[in-house]
């Protein structure tokens, strides 16, 4: 047998199930040819194969992150960044550093509502700040924005509107707009007044940005969105041999849409490049526990996400059946108990003969035992993200998602552990721009339920605690339907790795997080790789 390349490694894990140990891996045609010794792997080669030692680091398949807004995020982390702001004064010193900088629309990002404590959000406490500038500052979530004066005046808004979504212009008791947007139909009002970037700009950013996600260990992600110019970056990326990890997309369907808007989404599930396509499509049931438009049981402590993102939630049941009764697999975004709720009852609804598409549900941030046994018994799949517990609540409940919960529904958070433990696939992401997108932090903070290189905070939820590397490798394949092609180092799988530092199956979570990603290879060729290697 020739091959193209040859990897050594002292620790190999497959996560087929096959035997151990693994130190040799051989790659013909992008694919997996071989697996076994290093003596073995001495009949593998040929004149022309590559031979990399990687000495004491471990290989595992190449990890996806199953919820990542790389175009979309772009937009969102335009500007100032506020993400590490822990109280209002240094976001406010923030922003008046960035508008003394410049004229013009003044764009932040990552504001963390737990820094206005129970003070309702308002454009109040940044008008000053940005000296009477035209400002859109963007809620953690993603979900929501706050626009200053200058912003709504610019955009017209002057009172509530009304929208096809569950979406809201807040306003106080006269009626004025306090400047927080809620949903995507609420912020696109200030959006469409505001200066487009460049292409050229757009695709140098988003060249960088995957770069970058490249070297952090990822070799694909399930992009959660087809944002305006998605496809044209992406091909213009790929034509010039700058796209260093596979991307699955899921456009939006939304409410108000119907089954022409449908059938065009159906379309674009059939378009493709060699390294990105158009999959699945993904909707959404509810908004954010934070700002009060997750859908819920019962409504948080302040009246608020008792409502479905689909004023009409009996089209969005029409809407999945519609796209299942084709082939084609659904993501939903549900984060409330009676949205993930909802999903379940739409999907269990399907009728018989309606395909074997993989559907799943994003986020599920608090659910009771009912749904998690639902899960399993339905085959659907879950996609959650560790940080958004680690990074945005805390575990003596004094955070704006916990304070909006209550104590019964904040102890159950994120319950990962669990929907494993129960036998259902569970992917695991980042959301970025939500979260950052490093992996093995992430990695890290799934087993220590707090954040990693934080050991004085306490664990929120510590029963829910689970190793995470399936959930980027043989589940995140599972939940795309990809089990086939991908998620192991299986003969026949393609050639997509990663290399770490640290066994991230062995080494301490801190330990793990705080360490290096050597390389990853995607249809067996280099990606990214430290110097130090080979």
């Amino acid at each position: 047998m020739t091959t193209d390349l040859i990897l050594l490694a002292e620790t190999i894990h497959t996560l087929d199930g096959g035997p151990a140990p693994i130190q040799a891996v051989a790659v013909r045609d992008g694919l997996v040819a071989a697996v076994g010794s290093r003596a073995d792997a001495a009949g593998w080669r040929g004149p022309a194969t590559q031979v990399l030692d990687l000495g004491a680091a471990t290989l595992t398949p190449g990890l996806v992150d199953c919820h990542i807004h790389p175009v979309f995020g772009l937009e969102l982390t335009a500007g100032c960044d506020l993400s590490g702001a822990g109280s209002l004064a240094e976001v406010r010193a923030l922003l008046r550093a960035q508008a003394s900088g410049a004229d013009g629309w003044l764009r932040a990002w990552g504001l963390d509502p737990n820094v206005f404590g129970t003070a309702a959000v308002h454009r109040n406490a940044i008008d000053d700040a940005v000296g009477g500038r035209p400002a859109l500052v963007r809620l953690f979530d993603g979900h929501c924005a706050l626009a200053s004066a200058k912003a709504l005046e610019l955009a017209g808004i002057t009172g509530p509107r009304a929208f096809d979504q569950t979406a809201e212009v807040v306003c106080d008791d006269g009626g004025v707009p306090t400047g927080l947007l809620l949903e995507a139909a609420a912020i696109e009002l200030v959006q469409r007044v505001m200066p487009k970037e460049p292409l050229a700009d757009r695709k140098g950013r988003l060249a960088a940005l995957l770069a970058r996600f490249a070297a952090a260990g990822l070799t694909g992600g399930h992009v959660m969105d087809l944002s305006d110019g998605s496809l044209e970056l992406y091909q213009a990326l790929e034509d010039d041999g700058a796209l260093p990890l596979r991307l699955r997309c899921a456009p939006w369907c939304m409410p108000g849409s119907g089954e022409a808007e449908w059938e065009r989404l159906a379309q674009q599930t059939r378009l493709a490049g060699r390294r990105w396509s158009v999959d699945a499509i993904k909707l959404f049931v509810d908004g954010t526990i934070d700002n009060g438009t997750a859908w819920l049981h019962r409504p948080d402590a302040y009246g608020a996400s008792t409502s479905a993102f689909w004023p009409r939630p009996a089209e969005y049941t029409a809407a999945v059946h519609y796209f299942a009764a084709r082939g084609i697999p659904t993501a939903t975004h549900a984060i409330g108990d009676a949205g993930v709720a909802h999903v379940l009852d739409a999907l269990e609804s399907l009728p018989a003969g309606s395909g074997t598409a993989v559907h799943r549900i994003e986020h599920i941030e608090t659910v009771p035992d009912a749904l998690v046994e639902r899960f399993k018994r339905l085959g659907v799949a879950a996609s959650m993200q560790p940080t958004h517990c680690t990074h945005y609540s805390r575990a003596d409940h004094s955070d704006n998602w916990s304070t909006r919960l209550g104590t019964e529904r904040a102890n159950r958070a994120w319950r990962g552990r669990d929907l494993r433990d129960a036998g259902v696939v569970l992917g695991l992401g980042s959301d970025w721009p939500i979260a950052p997108f490093e992996p093995l932090p992430i990695l890290a903070d799934a087993q220590l339920r707090r954040r990693s290189g934080h050991p004085d905070q306490a664990p929120i939820a510590p029963g829910q605690a689970l190793t995470a590397l399936q959930g980027y490798t043989s589940h995140a394949a599972r939940a795309a339907g990809q089990w086939d092609v991908s998620g192991s180092i299986t003969v026949g799988m393609r050639a997509d790795f990663t290399v770490f530092e640290l066994d991230p199956l062995t080494a301490a979570p801190d330990e793990l997080a705080a360490s290096a990603v050597l390389g990853t290879f995607v249809d067996g060729k280099i990606q990214s790789m430290l110097d130090r290697v080979g």
